[in-house]
């Protein structure tokens, strides 16, 4: 029999169907490989278990990160133990088989490592993590960094006498979380984690176990879990690799496990197996703050490119939820401050679908009411294809931003991903692969698929859940009871819903493009690399292109003028005068319009009027320049009037500040500003409700327009990566159409001037025992960069001496510090200050310590060590800071401002060299006058 024809049609089909079902099993096939680990950085794992991270990466440059991760935090102590676990990371810092007391920070603080700052660590429920960064000029001082590590992980001392001396200093950590909040969380935190070990270990542990436990219990716990088995180093930075890894072999191959292991097990948090609410009140609380927690689930752990693709539909789905309740807070009465819903973690394995408000003036109902119907919105209708097209756009330039700084990155942000993946096996593909991922899945995620993901993951009502309410006793809104509030939330959820309305925007942020100004002279500045353009509108730009970044560009504009120009019966509106603009949005855009019409875009800008004059900041990245300048050239020309948005800033800042008194610390910063101003006009102060009720919605957008709707005089800064010649013609366009008169600008000085002392002054506010000493000096004085210098140095060596006496010696704090400026406008005066909160029976004697210390600079002037110490620093941070947009822009918006060198920047090395010890001690006996001080203590009511 002859067989039939076959149709060429047919043939045609049936090898198309054949094509595709083939790559639909290569793409399942993709889908379903492992996730790659990143070669650019090398694991291992040493025979007895520790593993280690070793990148080479050369931002910044000479200087390498270091970290000590440990597998073992709070979750692991025993019932005799609490605390110690963090104990023992500050026991870290006190001495060590090659490091006694006081050594290791006093070495490291010689290479330019600033305490705090730098070199610093944490303790959480599941981890410990020391953080070491080390300058890598000198060999023998990476030596030292990994001996350190080694010391941390194997020697610490604990010295009873040292354990002693620490118990004070984690005391006054542990005061500083005590208040509201605490006391408030003691009550729901149980609840919420109830049935899991979790309740009970609260990394700070408790006071009565850190003033009383005996030594043997703390060397219990470091030999437990402070083993190579728990551990893991990470090495990021400008070192070699092969180099690091022979450091951590030599330091970390004899480290032994103990013979009998305890088991390093997860800790399991059991789901809610039913509904329940709880309403928590404390007369120190300031806001009212509901919380959903729903029941946690196992978090599932991503191995698969098809998980990492899942990440991206969360991902999706949690920036299109949050974009729907922030749009509830742009009405004229919100329902609450600000929101928010996610599938996200809880603690470490464990994951839970949460929701939270912060209360308006409406109260609980509209809150509970407008988070719950969001939810089920979503859970029932999904999304719609604008939002989806628009946030795929954010999340795709997100992603892109980080492959074009791939080279770029900061070592300590790389660092954290290692220790990520070590803790929690977060993956770590590489910024290229995950790059690639998104350009081959992202656009072919569906709308389809993302809803199905909200309707599987919101849960439904009447779902277990645990309602926290929390907040101050008084309020002007009703508190509802336990069984009131659980069904508030019940039937919120069961409310009908209907499905979102996508309003219609313009595509494009203008309309028109304006008609350009002239650039009518260029100067260029070639030892500091800068160009600066002259425009026909009396407006000068200042231009710095660099290769710091890849994709990074700094804006920055200034000019004289201010609040001060107005009358105090104005301060009000002028103070608030920007805020109320940035809140209403430009041209016809609201702040919600500009979001969805700048999607895809990395740009913004934000204006602000200083007391003494106006300016403007932004970013963008390189290929959104034009953008940046066209919201300036907006802000300036079309800012809009918008009288519910107007409303809705009212109303969310006075809901943000009606309770505020009643928290001890704004009581304290308020008398302060009278002590110091004796309740000037134009004082500096803290908000109040009555402050945004004498706003005046039209007021305040005559003095933006004031302000801003004349740009002769302004100087604008761009710095980062673009081209002179390409962005010239936008510049001529959008900054030079900028209208202006010609007018000269100039600023006020109102006559503010801080009392004279000596005064010493008490408040009383707040039931824990707790206070905070605030001591100043202020006065006039001449302005010079030099003199600024001499200053920052003198407080700086100061903030050395009073670790090492206050803290380290005397146990009475755990932080706090000197900070001063001297300042050229509105007149020549010099502002120093010095902060240390503490307990009530020290207050005395701390601050006849810190007056002790400043006489001893006043008489004798630092040593010579520590001034070489805060040189060495300043030296360090110079290194990484002439590398960095943000702070060429900074000094240069300075040099405008004060009228200053700008090329004194690049004789910063010289002249901090040239410091000497009498520079500080003369400088000490200029400022820190004991006939001319102000101290103002908080002390507790009883």
């Amino acid at each position: 029999m002859a067989h039939p024809k076959t149709s060429p049609l047919r043939f045609i089909l049936f090898a198309a169907l054949l094509f595709l079902y083939c790559g639909s099993l290569q793409a399942q096939g993709k889908l379903s490989q492992k996730l790659p680990v990143d070669p650019n950085v090398k694991i291992g794992k040493l025979a007895n278990g520790l593993t280690y991270y070793i990148r080479k990466n050369q931002r910044p440059e000479k200087k390498v990160e270091l970290r000590l991760v440990v597998n073992a935090g709070s979750i692991l102590e025993d019932d005799d133990q609490q605390g110690l676990a963090h104990f023992t990371e500050h026991m870290a810092f006190n001495g060590s088989r090659n490091f006694k007391k006081n050594d290791l920070v006093s070495f490291l603080q010689t290479i330019g490592v600033e305490f705090g700052a730098d070199l610093n660590a944490y303790t959480s429920f599941d981890e410990t993590v020391y953080i070491l960064p080390i300058p890598t000029e000198k060999k023998e001082n990476v030596e030292k960094g990994f001996q350190i590590l080694e010391d941390w992980a194997s020697t610490v001392a604990f010295e009873g006498s040292e354990i002693d001396k620490e118990r004070g200093v984690v005391l006054e950590e542990s005061r500083l979380g005590k208040g509201a909040q605490e006391r408030m969380q003691k009550v729901y935190l149980p609840k919420l984690l109830e049935g899991s070990k979790y309740a009970n270990r609260l990394p700070i542990g408790k006071d009565d176990i850190l003033k009383t436990f005996k030594s043997d219990a703390i060397k219990r716990f470091y030999k437990d879990w402070y083993r190579p088995d728990l551990m893991a180093v990470v090495v990021v930075g400008d070192l070699d690799v092969t180099e690091a890894e022979n450091y951590i072999k030599a330091h970390f191959t004899k480290l032994k496990n103990p013979t009998k292991q305890r088991p390093r097990t997860d800790i399991p948090v059991p789901g809610r197996k039913q509904s329940e609410a709880v309403v928590v009140t404390d007369k120190e609380a300031t806001n009212h703050l509901i919380q959903i927690y729903y029941s946690t689930q196992k978090a599932p752990v991503e191995t698969t490119v098809n998980d990492y693709r899942t990440s991206m539909v969360r991902s999706l789905f949690t920036r299109m939820l949050s974009q729907r309740l922030q749009e509830l807070t742009q009405t004229a009465n919100p329902p609450f401050i600000f929101g928010g819903s996610s599938q996200g973690g809880f603690v470490r394995g464990y994951e839970a679908y949460t929701s939270y408000a912060v209360l308006g003036k409406g109260g609980v109902e509209p809150a509970i009411a407008a988070v719950a119907q969001e939810n089920e919105r979503a859970r029932k209708f999904g999304f719609t294809p604008a939002e989806l097209d628009r946030t795929k756009k954010t999340m795709m330039k997100t992603m892109e931003r980080a492959y074009n700084e791939r080279d770029k990155t900061e070592s300590e942000t790389l660092t954290q991903e290692y220790i990520d993946n070590f803790l929690e096996k977060e993956p770590i593909p590489g910024i290229e692969t995950e790059y690639t991922y998104y350009q081959e899945y992202l656009n072919g995620i569906s709308l389809d698929e993302v809803n199905q993901y909200a309707a599987k993951t919101i849960p439904p009502a009447g779902a277990s859940k645990l309602v926290v309410l929390t907040g101050p006793e008084k309020a002007d809104f009703k508190l509802p009871s336990s069984d009131e509030l659980l069904a508030l939330t019940e039937n919120a959820s069961k409310a009908e819903v209907k499905p979102y309305e996508e309003k219609a925007i313009a595509s494009s942020l203008m309309e028109k493009t304006p008609t350009p100004g002239t650039i009518i002279s260029e100067k260029e500045n070639k030892e500091l690399g800068l160009t600066e353009l002259s425009l026909s509108n009396h407006v000068k730009v200042i231009l710095k292109p660099t290769d710091f970044k890849n994709d990074q560009v700094i804006f920055a504009g200034t000019r004289f003028g201010g609040q001060y120009l107005y009358p105090a019966e104005d301060r009000d509106n002028a103070e608030f005068a920007s805020t109320v603009v940035t809140q209403m949005g430009v041209d016809q855009f609201s702040p919600t319009d500009l979001r969805k019409v700048l999607a895809g875009k990395n740009a913004s800008v934000a204006p602000r009027i200083g007391t003494i004059s106006e300016s403007i900041n932004g970013q963008s990245s390189a290929a959104d320049v034009e953008t940046l300048l066209q919201l300036t050239n907006l802000y300036f020309t079309k800012p809009r009037k918008d009288d519910e948005l107007f409303q809705s800033f009212v109303a969310k800042q006075q809901a943000m500040y009606q309770n505020m008194a009643a928290d001890p610390q704004f009581t304290f910063q308020d008398s302060v500003f009278h002590i110091l101003y004796r309740n000037h006009a134009w004082s500096p102060r803290v908000p109040k409700v009555e402050t945004f009720s004498r706003i005046n919605e039209q007021r305040a957008l005559e003095i933006y327009k004031e302000r801003f709707g004349d740009a002769t005089g302004f100087t604008f800064v761009l710095v980062g990566a673009f081209d002179i010649a390409k962005i010239k013609p936008l510049i001529a366009t959008y900054l030079g159409s900028l209208p202006a008169t010609g007018k000269t600008y100039t600023f006020k000085d109102v006559g503010l001037r801080p009392v004279k002392g000596p005064m010493t002054k008490e408040v009383k506010k707040g039931t824990e025992q707790k206070s905070l000493i605030r001591l100043f000096w202020n006065g006039e004085a001449p302005y010079s960069d030099s003199e600024q210098l001499k200053l920052q140095a003198l407080i700086e060596v100061l903030n050395i001496k009073l670790i090492e006496s206050l803290r380290e010696e005397l146990s009475g704090v755990y932080g706090g510090g000197m900070f001063g400026n001297l300042n050229k406008f509105p007149y020549n005066n010099y502002s120093i200050g010095a902060s240390f909160p503490c307990g009530p029976e020290n207050v005395d004697k701390l601050v006849k310590a810190a007056w002790a210390e400043i006489d001893k600079i006043k008489a004798n002037g630092p040593t010579e060590a520590d001034l070489n110490k805060v040189k060495e620093t300043w030296k360090q941070q110079y290194e990484v800071n002439i590398k960095d947009n943000n702070f060429w822009a900074r000094q240069i918006i300075q040099s405008i401002e004060y009228g200053s060198d700008a090329t004194n920047v690049l004789s910063y090395e010289k002249r901090i060299s040239a410091l000497t010890v009498k520079d500080i001690k003369d400088t000490a006996n200029k400022y820190l006058d004991a006939k001319n001080y102000v101290q103002v203590v908080l002390n507790p009511e009883k």
